[in-house]
């Protein structure tokens, strides 16, 4: 008989409370619920999830939103659950990713919301997501060991002797807590509040960076003007709730998309750093590509650079531009000999030989793509692919249309063509070499300028151009509204001025101005937890239980931004350095939290899962009861 079976002791239940109640809180209960039974023992548990949305979707997801918005995922690349490809301590507990679901329970609970069921290739409505968190969100309080309760409201302190305090002035007492936060609102930077009070004072419109679902766009007026900074996802949201959201449709005249106006919609003059919209997804699969290992990228290399902070443009980028370059010309020269001269193992060793580094390090190399690779659309050039304007001028803005006219049917015809499969080839290299950049940061590798400068915006910027941009129906219906009138470019490196009472739009690489009532900036606005206008956080980082990183470059200047700190195993880090044991942060204001955007791909050994299920382990390993623990330290 054992000391506990003997002296059995009796302790109260836990109480662990999560504040927030999205994606990353469903996944993280998902490997709480697989462990439980492992390292939990029999103590009861009360959770608490707070979030003043409905628990599963969260903010993003919720059901209450517009059903035209799509995802720009397809239903195959979505899953809540793990699978053989996880590598965790934890048990893969086997579960539907979204393809699977619409296919089988999900049908009834689909067609009972009035949703269409999307095939495994199509870009659902986000409302179908909504509905798939929903019920992952009922299978995992079920498969729980604990109480679960929720609360519709906001938390808005956190107190010394460990309570959380909601807005309605209820009290929950809080043995551990656990903040999986997504994107916070935040105070508008001092360039976006001087804009909204210049466009205040000459009568304008103007809108800051946002949520495109949660921005009101009543001020956007029937046949007027408007300029759009942006040509990412925040843009194709606001083209979709100003033309069909306002009554337009879509109809096909002689096999080609025409769109029908309302006449409530306005004219939107779009352009943005790179003057081009982000590449149309790919519409197709190829058997047997998929995610690999990184090859000239990898943790040994960057490990054989040195001890110490790397340099992102002299020592990282010339990997990456080698990681990439490897993953076209091999899936080129393998699937598509034909158009190549070269075998690919003598290809391979100049590829190998190249330094990707330094003035006309690449000229040899670009001498054998030219000999080996003849058509110029079979080769890749980060550079040219990242800027296809860059050093274009155009005369008037209806050369310019025309020609991003072309560039744009080009490449709705090249994503949906596998004979140009080198490109799914980029997608996955890209996918893998952010994961070893996650890594690299979290090691603390690169330097603040260069993580929050080349990584988290040129790098993610490029990442997001090439790999997560909007559903092909999306830019053929961005045509018909070009056709229609309704759409027009206004180029690269946009400038947005206040003149005579106007918006005044520029563009260096198109002749001619853009004159306007209103003036939209489409894009998410940059995560600031120092800006944030949540009083749970703001509270916290005055009192010190929290501290974010304050962001400088090496001359000094401020860099923008700013995101909480936590310790590897997500655990707060405090301001005086001690890391708080009963805190943990998750989300993309977390610095270093992996998964924290996007959704993890069905058998790709997502990061997400991998953090969720440490998390969760260490989560349970606390709550344990003591003689629990103190068997496991015997044994």
């Amino acid at each position: 008989m054992t000391v506990s079976e003997m002296h059995p002791r009796k302790e109260p239940p836990a109480s662990v409370v999560f504040v927030g109640g999205g994606p990353r809180t469903v996944g993280l209960l998902e490997r709480f619920a697989a462990s439980a039974e492992e390292l939990l023992g029999t103590r009861a548990v009360d959770i608490h999830v707070v979030d003043p949305y409905p628990a599963g979707g969260g903010r993003i997801w919720r059901r209450e939103q517009s059903r035209l918005l799509w995802m720009n995922s397809m239903t195959s690349d979505i899953t809540i659950f793990t699978d053989e490809s996880v590598e965790c301590e934890g048990p893969i507990v086997a579960g539907p990713d979204l393809a699977t679901w619409v296919a089988g329970e999900g049908a009834v609970i689909l067609e009972r919301a009035g949703l269409e069921i999307p095939g495994p290739m199509d870009f659902p409505p986000r409302l179908v997501q909504a509905e798939y968190l929903a019920w992952v969100w009922e299978r995992v309080v079920r498969d729980l060991p604990a109480t679960v309760t929720t609360h519709l409201e906001r938390a808005v302190e956190l107190t010394a002797d460990h309570r959380v305090i909601l807005a309605s002035g209820q009290e929950i007492r809080a043995d551990v807590a656990v903040f999986a936060l997504g994107y916070l609102d935040r105070l508008p930077t001092a360039s976006e509040a001087a804009w909204a009070a210049q466009a205040t004072d000459a009568g304008l419109t103007y809108l800051p960076p946002g949520y495109t679902a949660d921005v009101d766009l009543d001020e956007l007026w029937p046949a007027e003007n408007v300029i759009v900074r942006g040509f990412g996802q925040a843009f194709i949201d606001l083209m979709v709730l100003l033309t069909e959201g306002r009554g337009g449709w879509y109809d096909e005249c002689d096999g080609v998309l025409a769109y029908r106006p309302s006449g409530d919609e306005p004219t939107l003059y779009v352009g943005s750093r790179r003057g081009v919209p982000y590449h149309a997804k790919l519409g197709y699969t190829v058997a047997g590509t998929k995610p690999v290992p990184t090859r000239y990228l990898t943790k040994a290399a960057l490990d054989e650079l040195g001890d110490g902070v790397l340099d992102f443009e002299s020592q990282l980028a010339p990997l990456i531009d080698k990681e990439l370059a490897f993953a076209h010309y091999q899936q080129l020269f393998t699937a598509h000999p034909e158009r190549t001269r070269w075998s690919w193992e003598h290809f391979a060793d100049a590829l190998d030989e190249w330094p990707a580094g330094g003035a006309g390090a690449g000229a040899a190399f670009d001498e054998a793509v030219a000999d080996a690779v003849p058509d110029p659309a079979d080769r890749f050039v980060r550079s040219e692919v990242d800027r296809p304007l860059a050093g274009r001028l155009f005369p008037d803005r209806e050369r310019f249309e025309r020609f991003l006219t072309e560039l744009i049917e080009t490449d709705l015809l090249r994503r949906a063509d596998p004979s140009y499969s080198a490109d799914l080839a980029v997608f996955n290299a890209l996918l893998s070499i952010y994961s070893v950049l996650s890594v690299a940061i979290t090691e603390g590798r690169l330097s603040d300028e260069d993580r929050v400068r080349r990584v988290e915006t040129e790098w993610h910027g490029f990442f997001s151009f090439v790999a997560s941009g909007p559903p092909p129906r999306r830019l053929e219906e961005l045509l018909a509204l070009h056709r229609a009138g309704i759409v027009r470019f206004a180029g690269p490196d946009l400038e947005v001025a206040i003149d005579n009472d106007r918006f005044v739009a520029r563009s260096p690489g198109v002749a001619g101005e853009i004159h306007a009532r209103a003036f939209v900036e489409a894009r998410l606005p940059r995560p600031d937890v120092l800006a944030s206008t949540d009083p749970l956080l703001q509270g916290l980082l005055v009192s010190g239980v929290l501290a974010a990183d304050e962001l400088f470059a090496a001359d000094g200047t401020s860099l923008g931004g700013g995101q909480l700190k936590a310790d590897s195993h997500c655990r707060a880090i405090q301001a005086d350095g001690t890391v708080h044991p009963a805190l943990f942060l998750l989300g993309p204001s977390v610095s270093g939290s992996a998964g924290s955007s996007g959704f993890s791909r069905p058998h790709f050994n997502g990061p997400g899962f991998r953090q969720n299920d440490a998390v969760a382990r260490h989560l349970l390993s606390l709550l344990a009861p003591t003689v629990r623990k103190e068997e496991r330290h015997a044994s």
